[in-house]
């Protein structure tokens, strides 16, 4: 059996969580071990679906640019969960990561994926904050790292080429805030390992893009057994339906003059030209 099916961004996130959550490494972890969640939207469907939990989600890219949010919650952005249980290590990020031990999980999203497997993601704050920091420890731990991220975000060129170009200091005028790169080691799973999890199905990717709610969307074409692609299909439906996952107070970006956002450091570079900001 054959199927066409169109996956918009927001439902490739749910399809992703569903399938690194059926994982058998993940759910030993959930069961025995830790898991550590670093947040995003991607990975807010997973500390959903897990432990019932939205997290506070920072960056994003809007059509303004690339922005963060409004609000400065006390909601948790990075989350440990040991036990069936979670905790935020929003303070004490490095010092987790380090604890973890090759049965436990570390996982997170990124802004940039290559052609060759290698992943980055954006950092608007000096150093990508804590989490910025505390990234080397996954490849000299060996940490068991699993990046969460969709199709939209493959790019045409290698990831090293892009950390060259890219700083935040580099930029006399960014759209938003200026951002850098921060490269990331893992197993990459999109929306089509995704569907391949979930149904084992064969996926082939025909297209990219959409209007009025379907850009970034992904088509593909599904084959297998009749039970895997029907299997697959209610999976796409189903994620179609689901709301971005993340806090509410954290989905609201920051705008210049709006109450509460000042332009801090992470913000200086995109402004310092004085040129009239949207």
């Amino acid at each position: 059996m054959r199927a066409q099916l169109t996956i918009t961004v927001n439902a490739a996130k749910w399809l992703i969580a569903s399938a690194i959550i059926s994982l058998p490494e993940l759910q030993e972890a959930f069961k025995r071990g830790k898991i550590v969640l670093k947040g995003g939207t991607t990975v807010s469907c997973i500390a959903e679906k897990l432990v019932g939990i939205n997290l506070r989600i920072s960056g994003r890219i809007t059509k303004r640019g690339t922005v963060g949010s409004l609000k400065d919650t006390n909601s948790p952005h990075s989350i440990l969960i040991e036990n069936g249980k979670w905790e935020s290590i929003d303070d004490s990020f490095l010092e987790i990561l380090l604890k973890l031990g090759p049965q436990d999980i570390f996982v997170t999203g990124a802004n940039a994926i290559d052609l060759e497997g290698n992943a980055a993601m954006m950092a608007g704050s000096p150093a990508g904050g804590n989490p910025g920091i505390a990234f080397t420890a996954l490849s000299t731990e060996g940490i068991n790292t699993i990046i969460a991220t969709s199709l939209d975000k493959l790019i045409p060129v290698k990831i090293s080429d892009l950390i060259k170009k890219a700083g935040r200091k580099r930029c006399d005028f960014a759209m938003g805030m200026a951002v850098g790169l921060i490269p990331i080691h893992g197993r990459i799973i999109t929306e089509v390992d995704a569907l391949k999890i979930i149904s084992n199905v064969d996926v082939t990717v025909i297209g990219h893009g959409g209007i009025n709610g379907g850009e970034g969307s992904t088509t593909v074409i599904v084959e297998g057994n009749a039970d895997s692609v029907k299997n697959a299909i209610e999976a796409v439906m189903s994620a179609s339906k689901i709301h971005v996952s993340g806090t509410e107070d954290s989905l609201e970006e920051c705008k210049p003059g709006s109450p509460g956002c000042s332009y801090h450091l992470s913000c200086f570079y995109a402004h310092k030209n004085k040129l009239k900001i949207i």
